[in-house]
């Protein structure tokens, strides 16, 4: 089993900056492949980035790409989110999950492909 629990959210401007970040327990967390994934009111939850158990390999949204940065540091657990130049349109409830691969040699955007999540951090953007 791994725990997920995600910080970091809140209320900022229009081109604001906010850093998410997601503690894992409970498994190797270096064997675990990462991923953030959004779901605004009324849409279905959104790949937004994932990366490989070493940091090596990441993968995003067109969406975010150019504005958001996915990182890792495994000596703490952590996963983390850097969102520059947010828009209204980045708004959701950000979820961290974690996949038993290490690497990203499966469909990273696809929701069930994904083990483990945590339970959302409330970002909103405002104009």
């Amino acid at each position: 089993q791994v725990q997920l629990v995600e910080s970091g959210g809140g209320l900022v401007q229009f081109g604001d900056s906010l850093r998410l970040s997601c503690v894992g327990s409970g498994r190797t967390f270096s064997s675990s492949a990462m991923g953030w994934f959004r779901q605004a009111p009324g849409k279905e939850r959104e790949f937004v980035a994932a990366i490989s158990g070493g940091g090596v390999m990441t993968n995003y949204a067109d969406s975010v790409k150019g504005r958001f940065t996915i990182s890792r540091d495994n000596a703490k657990n952590t996963v983390y989110l850097q969102m520059n130049s947010l828009k209204p349109e980045d708004t959701a409830v950000y979820y961290c999950a974690a996949n038993n691969q290490r690497l990203l040699q499966f469909p990273v955007t696809v929701v069930a492909q994904w083990h483990y999540w945590g339970q959302g951090t409330q970002v909103t953007v405002s104009s």
